[in-house]
């Protein structure tokens, strides 16, 4: 009896939980289900695939061996997919990730211009943390992902840069007069940690503002308790401290509260579509990349027309 790929599917995520239940849970069937798979997997190649403990599992050697050729295989097969569904290039179904503090910002002018340029291209658009969005497009869940650079350990990825994303000093008008002639020439590593707000852990965003606040994760005077740039706009404007808001937001969420630019090099970040290298690509990732910066490009200038202070 001939392997196939369910088999081969499931030996991997048997392989990464470590455990049957875990492995089943992944991958949408039954624990006995996915038992009776692994074991058939096991006698047509003549060998065990994995040590059976009582909390886990652990790859045999000639596992280890079998992993690596059922990733190439899975590799490949997921690679033809998408061949056959972008034969036509930017068509058929758009599987697309943003981050929070992109995604509702970006996406209103983004998915009008995309509909705009192709009208039969359905878009399924996924909101998450960077870290989830990569995860989720290494697995071809997404197609491709809107993030800030810099990624980490992206060396199977491909990215576009779209457009820098400048950061403004925030707060309630009373917060910003307590600077005195400081707000004229204030740095962002001069910001008082007591004052710091920022979005709770897991926000890309949070690491570039701690990075251009020269602060460390770990500063326990710092607030990042906020879930939302709309929940921590709200609470700065009501006086709860500073932060750092990021020109795409300012007319969301920029209405209730005092801005003002820093003096060059203003602080900022990158914003880059990213796919998988081994995606095929006849032109939609570039045709993709030009709508998104076009109009991210569209929306940061708008805010720049306006003098500072803000």
């Amino acid at each position: 009896m001939a392997l196939t790929l369910k088999q081969l599917g499931y030996f991997k995520s048997l392989a990464q939980q470590r455990n049957f239940g875990r492995a089943a849970e992944a991958v949408h069937v039954s624990q006995p289900a996915l038992s009776v798979q692994i074991r058939d997997m096991e006698q047509t190649l003549g060998a065990p695939l994995v040590e059976r403990r009582s909390r886990d599992v652990v790859l045999t050697p000639f596992g280890r061996l079998v992993l690596a050729q059922a990733e190439k295989v899975l590799e490949e097969m997921q690679v033809l997919g998408e061949i056959a569904r972008w034969n036509q290039g930017l068509s058929g179904e758009l599987r697309l990730g943003l981050i929070p503090t992109i995604a509702p910002y970006l996406l209103p002018a983004a998915l009008a211009a995309i509909r705009q340029r192709d009208i039969g291209l359905n878009v399924q658009v996924q909101e998450g943390k960077t870290n989830r969005l990569i995860e989720d497009l290494r697995a071809g869940r997404l197609d491709a992902a809107v993030v800030a650079l810099p990624l980490e350990g992206g060396e199977d990825l491909i990215s576009r840069d779209l457009f820098e994303d400048r950061f403004l000093l925030a707060g309630s008008a009373a917060r910003l007069a307590a600077l005195g002639e400081r707000r004229e020439s204030l740095r962002p590593d001069q910001i008082g940690p007591a004052q710091l707000m920022l979005l709770e852990d897991g926000h890309c965003l949070t690491d570039q503002a701690l990075d251009v606040c020269g602060r460390g994760r770990g500063h326990a005077q710092i607030n990042m308790g906020a879930s939302s740039l709309a929940t921590l706009s709200r609470l700065v404007a009501a006086g709860f401290g500073l932060t750092l808001l990021p020109e795409l937001a300012l007319a969301s969420e920029g209405q209730d509260l005092s801005l003002r630019r820093f003096s060059a090099p203003e602080p900022s970040r990158r914003i880059a579509l990213v796919r998988r290298s081994s995606s095929p690509d006849d032109g939609w990732f570039r045709a993709l990349a030009d709508i998104l910066s076009d109009v991210g490009e569209t929306l940061v200038a708008a805010t720049r027309r306006v003098d500072a202070p803000l």
